[in-house]
């Protein structure tokens, strides 16, 4: 069954012009185009929550797509709503999140290609949303210890289960040392699957050839007709976002930044990004030292053809460069903005940026000043402004310049 889009736009041409781009791209798409200035909001017996995707106008006669968002977002079932926006106004567009838009388009000059990106993201969330709230509650519960086995290991337990992967602690039985093993659960050959598989295979063939005390250490790489895993260093102590808290002290956060900045340096140097920089990727050794994991969004530098698409978004909205929201080519310096936005939270134990949706928080961290650290740590604001600097020209320009930075900071301190 295809997918159903609503157009709520008073101009005939316009909504013709999203339909055939909208077709040309989901060749099944259902799209109900309505002109709201005829007198109903939305068309005579269509329910939003039938809907996979709502695309509303700003403005019609006799009505503004502001109120209707709003009205709409209260609904049951609601679906993903994009607020079409005029160019560059861009107190609608902090409106429109502010009213619980999921995201934004500008009506003039769109491409195809960002038409395309923005309504695939929308639909990908939409159904993520639809699948959390149909999913029985006997889903969540952690599966019998054995539903994967791995030759020469003993399951201990279920750690964390998500969309693309399951990971589990095991015990390996002849020197009892525990590992973690992730495993693949999505099928290969299934619809979307191949990405998927693709990025958990590229993942440790990155991080493999990386030999770094800042860097997690991979033990075993297993690949069979169905699944693929990866058995890698287990870390009792958790991650940095558990150690948080209600914030670190300044030279604390300042001696985990330089491991993270090392770690990028070893990372960077054998042409990685990471791209999911987060403090739930960077776990915490008994001796206190950091490892940064998760590569299963990282990329060669040097690769010609990625296979992620052009201008899809991967990664985590609070940790992101403005370049990599935007779906812009990243580099280097995205992973030093990232590691700016973690070294905020270690000081505040809070984000420098939140919103009512993914895309709020985006458009923040293009638009929205670089706040300020508290008083106890105001001596490193201008090395935080160096990292998350709103254009990559004007932030540190190699993690070897964080590195520098970093050490220049502590003896000025």
């Amino acid at each position: 069954m295809g997918i159903r889009i609503l157009i709520i736009d008073d101009h005939h041409e316009y909504r013709t012009w999203l339909g055939h781009h909208l077709t040309a791209e989901w060749a099944d798409a259902e799209i109900v185009g309505h002109d709201p200035a005829e007198g109903r909001p939305i068309p005579r017996g269509l329910l939003p929550s039938e809907c996979d995707l709502i695309l509303l106008d700003h403005k019609w006669p006799g009505g503004t797509g502001l109120d209707l968002l709003g009205d709409l977002k209260r609904r049951p079932g609601c679906p993903p709503i994009i607020l079409m926006t005029p160019q560059g106004d861009k107190d609608i567009v902090a409106n429109a999140f502010r009213a619980g838009a999921d995201d934004f388009l500008p009506k003039a000059q769109v491409s195809h290609e960002h038409l395309v990106q923005l309504v695939r993201e929308a639909l990908r969330r939409g159904r993520q949303a639809t699948a959390r709230f149909k999913r029985p509650a006997a889903a969540s519960e952690q599966k019998p210890a054995g539903e994967f086995a791995l030759k020469g290991h003993r399951f201990v337990r279920l750690l964390a289960r998500g969309g693309v992967s399951s990971v589990y602690l095991m015990e390996r039985a002849d020197n009892k040392r525990p590992v973690v093993v992730k495993v693949l659960t999505e099928v290969p050959d299934v619809a979307d699957g191949k990405n998927d598989f693709e990025r958990f295979l590229q993942e440790y063939e990155l991080i493999s050839a990386i030999r770094h005390r800042n860097v997690v250490d991979i033990y075993d790489l297993g690949i069979a007709d169905d699944h693929a895993y990866i058995a890698m260093e287990y870390f009792p102590q958790g991650h940095l976002g558990q150690r948080i808290g209600t914030g670190l002290e300044p030279d604390v956060a300042v001696g985990y930044l330089e491991q993270m900045a090392r770690a990028l340096v070893a990372i960077h140097a054998v042409g990685v990004l990471h791209r999911d920089l987060k403090p739930g990727n960077v776990m915490l050794r008994l001796d206190d030292s950091v490892a940064l994991i998760d590569f299963g969004l990282a990329k060669q530098l040097r690769t010609a053809a990625d296979i992620t698409h052009t201008g899809e978004i991967f990664g985590t909205p609070y940790y992101m460069s403005p370049e990599q929201g935007h779906g812009d080519p990243v580099d280097e310096r995205g992973d030093i903005y990232s590691l700016g936005v973690i070294f905020y939270e270690m000081l505040t134990a809070s984000k420098p940026y939140v919103g009512a949706s993914p895309m709020a928080v985006i458009f923040k961290h293009s638009h929205s000043e670089i706040p300020a650290l508290p008083k106890g740590a105001c001596h490193l604001q201008h090395l935080l402004e160096s990292m998350m600097a709103k254009d990559p020209i004007d932030r540190l320009q190699s993690a070897d310049d964080l590195v520098a930075a970093i050490v220049a900071a502590r003896a000025a301190a």
